[in-house]
């Protein structure tokens, strides 16, 4: 066989391989958000938008015609990546904020100079979050994962409620992910101060927090014109997994990360779920649901637990420092109990169903 003919062999099963695997990354990938909804004089504000899944959605969302406030911690980065989506869209209504989930007061200038800039505040997307760190504590003595992916934005999104609600119909989005299906909330020990710490449990916690928050919050604004959703993006190539093992060692860094670049999402395509939450006609009025990608699905069991949701609200209200402060909620009792009545049926009926089909999903995703 001649030289040429093997090149021509290689050529064609690199090309075969290259295909099959741009094919799986298609069908994971869910396509691109259907709607083609503009936003014209809407503000959005994002955390953690200054790379990744936030810096793309920040871009679309640019392009589709919104004001963009952008709530990073290094505003360096912050303002680079303002500029660029403003050069890049034509859209020169993107601003680059501080805002530093790790920090309670930081947090607290955050949504003071939102309220105070900002006439109306259309759609809220908790985008920001840190996955399997070492056991960090934030600036107020939180574990990091819980005290960022879910306390941070919890404080946040009660700060700007009032502003939302001026606003309705608006929209709040928050970015959990499939690790929730293994997470258990100790109420006893949330910020891992009497346990050996773990930081993949860590995570999944903090994410099962982000699915029970959502449906809490939806019940409490009832009636109010602004929803509220959940959604799993999918595998996404970002920065949020540098603390994972795959870039802990030379050989997985060299040699496993070309192959999972081949099968998980690009930035671009992991934003689209978030903007389908954000513009989709077809959600209007949808809320408390989660989403798989743009298939909205059920939780697990245990994001179904109604007496867990109210109790983490407590909990968390207590920690911020909003039990103290008065913040208003809404809340409808008989909405409230009708909901729990069904939702608690349909954990029964379906839970062993659910696990079954995700459980296998949730061991690949946990940990990427």
């Amino acid at each position: 066989m001649s030289l040429q003919k093997v090149l021509t062999l290689s050529d064609l099963c690199v090309m075969l391989t290259a295909s099959f695997c741009s094919f799986s990354r298609d069908r994971m990938t869910g396509g691109r958000c259907p709607s083609k909804a503009t936003i014209n004089e809407k503000t959005v504000v994002i955390t953690g938008a200054n790379t990744g899944i936030g810096k793309e959605t920040a871009r679309e969302l640019a392009r589709r015609g919104g004001r963009i406030i952008m709530g990073c911690r290094d505003m360096e980065k912050c303002e680079a990546a303002a500029k660029e989506i403003r050069g890049k869209t034509l859209n020169p209504h993107i601003y680059a904020r501080r805002l530093d989930l790790a920090s309670m007061k930081s947090i607290r200038e955050f949504a003071e100079r939102i309220k105070q800039e900002e006439p109306h505040v259309d759609i809220l997307i908790n985008n920001a979050g840190v996955m399997r760190c070492p056991q960090w504590k934030t600036e107020d003595g939180f574990d990091m994962q819980f005290g960022v992916n879910h306390l941070g934005h919890f404080l946040l999104t009660n700060l700007l409620l009032d502003k939302l609600k001026e606003s309705a119909p608006s929209r709040v989005i928050n970015l959990a992910s499939l690790a929730h299906i293994v997470g258990k909330l100790d109420f006893e020990d949330l910020n891992w101060e009497k346990k050996k710490f773990d930081t993949k449990q860590a995570y999944c916690q903090s994410k099962l927090a982000n699915v029970l928050f959502t449906r809490e919050l939806a019940k409490r604004l009832q009636g109010t014109g602004v929803t509220v959703n959940a959604v799993h993006p999918g595998v996404v190539a970002t920065e949020l997994g540098r603390h994972t093992g795959l870039h802990q060692s030379q050989f997985s860094s060299s040699l496993l990360s070309p192959f999972f670049s081949l099968l998980v999402k690009s930035p671009e395509h992991g934003a689209q779920p978030s903007v389908y939450l954000a513009v989709s006609e077809e959600l209007e009025g949808v809320t408390g649901r989660y989403y798989d990608v743009m298939t909205e699905k059920e939780p697990a069991p245990q994001a179904l637990d109604d007496e867990a949701a109210c109790r983490l609200w407590e909990v968390s209200s207590r920690l911020v420092g909003l039990e103290h402060e008065g913040q208003p909620s809404v809340s409808n009792p008989s909405a409230e109990g009708q909901n729990k009545a069904a939702q608690t049926n349909s954990a029964q009926t379906n839970s062993a169903q659910t696990l079954g089909q995700n459980v296998g999903a949730a061991v690949s995703t946990v940990g990427l």
